[in-house]
């Protein structure tokens, strides 16, 4: 399993937290969907953009052809996530797990053509989307995932 050496400092969300925690510690058997929603997740792993330290969470898993959309939605908030940073900062250090194993991806942000194949991709696994984008003048971020040979 890959890994990002440094300390690993959890967020500060405790519902955040115990899904990480449950996600790796079953090997993606547990704490592989949104609460209750049953919408699979995935697990990034990043260093953070300020303190270099190890940071986790739980995205919604949109996969296409083996690469992620990794979509900074925050829930339609006005800002973008801290996360977004941490990878436009580090984007070759950072991990994917989606089933047993965390492996090694870089990230880079889509625009155009690109953007609206990934958004539409991405609506389609998690429609709340385009709920988010309607209550915000932000155009929500996707950052794509590619995995490192």
């Amino acid at each position: 399993m890959a890994t990002l050496e440094g300390t690993y400092v959890p967020s500060t969300s405790e519902w955040v937290r115990d899904q990480v925690e449950l996600y790796e510690r079953s090997g993606g058997t547990q704490g592989n969907t949104l609460r209750d929603t049953g919408m699979p997740v995935i697990i990034v792993t990043m260093r953070g953009a300020k303190s270099g330290n190890v940071r986790k969470i739980a995205l919604m898993r949109v996969e296409h052809n083996g690469e992620y959309a990794l979509v900074a939605s925050r829930g339609g908030s006005p800002t973008n996530p801290e996360w977004y940073y941490n990878l436009l900062a580090n984007p070759n250090e950072v991990l994917v797990q989606d089933g047993p194993e965390a492996l090694p991806f870089t990230v880079r942000e889509v625009k155009g053509e690109e953007y609206t194949a990934w958004w539409e991709r991405s609506a389609a696994a998690f429609p709340n989307y385009n709920e988010y984008q309607s209550n915000t003048e932000r155009v929500i971020p996707i950052l794509i995932a590619t995995p490192i040979a």
